[in-house]
């Protein structure tokens, strides 16, 4: 099945076409899951990075703070850039 329009490769023509408006929201449903995937895994690099000085198999007190601490100024760092860049482009 082709991901884009939602039909086979060797559907008939008989089969319903997406419309540009399914289209469009199936792309937007794509575009956010990657940008979210994308999203997780830097976070994930950078806090890790920062806040885990020795890897165990557990997390100290100490590294788990600094992670929440570090994901809430990267999620609040990502919010304050989108408005700016939405707030510029109108």
């Amino acid at each position: 099945m082709d991901s884009f329009t939602g039909a086979s490769s060797g559907s008939s023509s008989s089969s319903p076409q997406m419309s540009k408006e399914d289209f469009m929201d199936q792309l937007k449903t794509q575009l956010a899951q990657a940008y979210a995937e994308e999203f997780l895994e830097t976070i994930r690099g950078k806090c890790f990075e920062k806040c885990i000085t020795k890897p165990g198999s557990s997390l100290s007190g100490s590294e788990s703070s600094c992670i929440s601490r570090c994901v809430d100024r990267y999620i609040e760092a990502t919010g304050i850039i989108s408005r700016a860049l939405f707030s510029s482009s109108r």
